[in-house]
């Protein structure tokens, strides 16, 4: 039906509702201003009307104005576990929570006491006591905030929204759904799933060539150097300082040399200096977001004064992927778009003023900075993405941001920003990193160690002995702060470092194989530990152990009493990576086959002609797994040039048989070496090494 709203009136249903999918429907208010909303951010296709929407759905927002704000509830019922809302501090279960969407930097997530952080993802994501779930989007990019008690309760100072909402049959199912109409994940590079060292800052590039030295001779397995501000001449983006990195091709080409990649800063922020050529070529062609009173903005960051750019304007974005070119031919491998919520020192908001103007363009309507604000990371890292692919086109893109918006996960990875060397913070890395995963984010991790403060060697221990598990693997420290490298805290520390990543790298050829599950499907890498089983309320709450894919549970050695799900998950303990009893416990799921590469110190010699498939049996004598192959980089599988394989493992008697099977791709790797480690509840039992794909051995 028809609704007029007034102010003060109460919820009314939805003007107008279609389906735009199966089991997805959109619902608009009355009065409802496209060019206010859209084109939205959030979806890869515009929202077509394919249907209408059923009479028994039961999930209908109710719209309404109230003190001249936007308001939608969607009343939803006894029963329901909340998660999502993106990046959140605080529990896995977001019930009762309060998260308001205002991207902020917030260091230690302290900012309005961790109600908000540097991203927005105005998503909900509900779980019914039977299994059921849905997913609920607010298609709205101004200041807002959702809260979640009896009902979902969207608030928002910007005009009247749409909103979205998906009914499937299980949490797995609303992701998938989810990943349909806000896009999947490119695949990554390869190294990018590697252990990453940082620091702000390595400085002089002798101390980066130490850094990278020190973890090759202490032989822990890692595949990325950060650069971190000081290496820029006074903090000015896209220089480099002619004292500390004299040379910057030198210093990749010294990396590259012993298979390290670089990663490097660029923040939004220009510095005002005439005669700065990135600051010319914008103030020229009149590229920078203006104040109130059509001024070019000015604002604080590290080089000082600052002008920045209008992202909102096609030829801002494109204008600025040209600034990469010359960047990245030095022989830098990804970006790191750091400060872009976007950060202003010395003001009271951290932030732009709310009536600073954008321009948009291509279909984006000009707009004040309180609509605009909480997409200017994502469409920083969208231009930066398209540049450093038109620069190096043949090399999959890696770019790795702070802030964020839904949606934004097609562009950049993410990190969970400036947290601190606090125990409490490890822990709650747990559930940020969930919630990311459980809002269309695969690719994400905290600060491993801690960013502020001084780490411990029994901190940096246990962080890293669950961090190594995370999609993204990232050790970094503030200036000021104690070292936290692996060897940092003497030989005990390092050898429980090393273990830890040792294992990563082992477990790579399952890693990369959930990689392409989230490209093909949208399924999180990293998983509550409810998706084991679905309708099990003792997993709901979880948020100490977690699911790396669907078949490994890890419990860190620190987290007792934790939940966990039916049947016998056994305990698997990786050759040549000792229990040394710091380790986070690994569990492998019954019926399932995890495949395990030989040692290697970088992604650039890691290789799968030896494989070793660790096969632990369900009930019935049977067990299957999946492995994904292709060259690592450039974009060949896209044209076929990948190897898909499924194992299985099936008994018949005292006989076993375990195969494996190419199912798709057309690259066909030489024979290599395999062998079976029989997982039971007294450890892996291995079978001799057998060359090609089928093993066979008696119990």
């Amino acid at each position: 039906m028809a609704v007029t709203l007034g102010i003060g009136m109460g919820y009314a249903m939805a003007d107008k509702s279609y389906m735009t999918d199966k089991g997805v429907a959109v619902f608009y208010p009355s009065g409802y201003d496209a060019t206010q909303h859209e084109p939205s951010p959030i979806f890869v296709n515009k929202l077509k009307f394919v249907g209408d929407v059923p009479a028994e759905w039961n999930l209908r927002p109710e719209f309404s104005i109230s003190d001249g704000k936007s308001m939608v509830r969607i009343p939803v019922g006894e029963g329901v576990d909340f998660y999502g809302n993106g990046e959140v501090s605080g529990p896995l279960r977001r019930n009762g929570k309060e998260v308001r969407f205002w991207n902020t930097d917030a260091p230690k997530y302290e900012a309005d006491e961790g109600r908000r952080l540097y991203q927005s993802h105005p998503w909900v994501l509900g779980v019914r006591q039977d299994g059921t779930a849905f997913g609920v989007i607010a298609d709205n990019t101004w200041k807002s905030s959702v809260t979640m008690d009896d009902d979902i309760v969207f608030e928002s100072e910007g005009p009247a929204f749409r909103v979205i909402v998906i009914e499937k049959e299980s949490p797995a199912e609303v992701l998938k759904s989810l990943a349909d109409l806000t896009g999947h994940i490119e695949m990554p590079p390869l190294w990018a799933l590697g252990y990453q060292q940082c620091r702000w800052s390595y400085f002089p590039d002798t101390r980066v060539k130490e850094i990278a030295d020190s973890l090759r001779i202490n032989r822990i397995p890692s595949d990325v150097i950060w650069m971190d501000i000081d290496y820029m001449d006074k903090f000015k983006i896209f220089t480099f300082d002619k004292e500390k990195f004299p040379d910057p091709k030198g210093l990749n080409d010294y990396l590259h040399d012993r298979n390290f990649k670089s990663v490097y800063m660029i923040d939004p922020g220009v510095k005002v200096e005439e005669g700065y050529w990135v600051d010319d070529q914008g103030t020229d062609a009149d590229y920078w977001v203006k104040d109130a009173s059509g001024k070019p903005y000015v604002g604080e960051v590290w080089p000082g004064l600052c002008h920045f750019p209008d992202f909102t304007r096609p030829e801002v974005r494109e204008w600025w992927g040209t600034l990469y070119k010359d960047y990245m031919a030095t022989g830098i491998d990804g970006v790191w778009n750091d400060m872009n919520e976007p950060a202003i020192f010395n003001v009271e908001t951290s932030t732009m003023p709310e009536d600073n103007c954008h321009l948009g363009g291509g279909g984006l309507a000009p707009g004040p900075h309180l609509r605009y604000h909480n997409v200017f990371g994502y469409n920083m890292v969208k231009a930066s993405r398209d540049g450093i692919l038109a620069a190096n086109p043949d090399k999959r893109p890696f770019v790795l941001t702070r802030s964020n918006f839904l949606g934004g996960h097609r562009y950049a990875a993410t990190w969970t920003g400036d947290n601190a060397s606090d125990p409490e913070l490890m822990k709650m890395s747990i559930p940020m990193t969930l919630n990311l995963g459980l809002s269309g984010q695969p690719f994400s991790g905290p600060d491993i160690g801690g960013f502020f403060g001084d780490c411990t060697p029994e901190l940096l221990s246990q962080w890293t002995s669950m961090g190594v598990y995370f999609p993204f693997v990232r050790n970094h420290s503030a200036a000021g702060t104690r070292s936290q490298e692996p060897w940092a805290f003497g030989p005990e520390t390092l050898e429980v470092c090393r273990t830890a990543i040792n294992r990563r790298y082992r477990l790579l050829p399952y890693i990369y194989t959930l990689f392409r599950e989230a490209y093909e499907d949208g399924m999180p890498v990293m998983r509550p530990l409810f998706f084991a089983d679905v309708k099990d309320p003792s997993l709901r709450s979880e948020q100490k152990a977690f699911l790396l894919g669907g078949d490994l549970m890890i419990v860190p050695r620190w987290a007792e009493n934790t939940a966990r799900p039916n049947g016998e998950w056994n305990k698997i303990v990786l050759e040549d990576t000792p229990d040394d009893g710091v380790q986070a416990n690994l569990y492998q799921r019954p019926g399932s086959i995890i495949p395990v590469a030989e040692l290697s110190q970088n992604t650039t010699e890691y290789n799968t002609d030896r494989l070793t498939l660790l096969v632990s049996f369900d009930p019935h004598g049977k067990a299957t797994g999946r492995i994904y192959e292709d060259a690592g980089d450039g974009f060949e599988f896209r044209d076929g040039q990948y190897a898909d394989y499924i194992a299985t493992a099936s008994t018949d008697g005292n006989d076993v048989t375990v195969r494996l099977s190419q199912t798709g791709g057309n690259w066909n790797k030489p024979p290599r070496s395999i062998r079976v480690g029989l997982v039971t509840p007294k450890g892996i039992e291995y079978t001799p090494w057998t060359e090609g794909e089928v093993v066979s051995f008696k119990l």
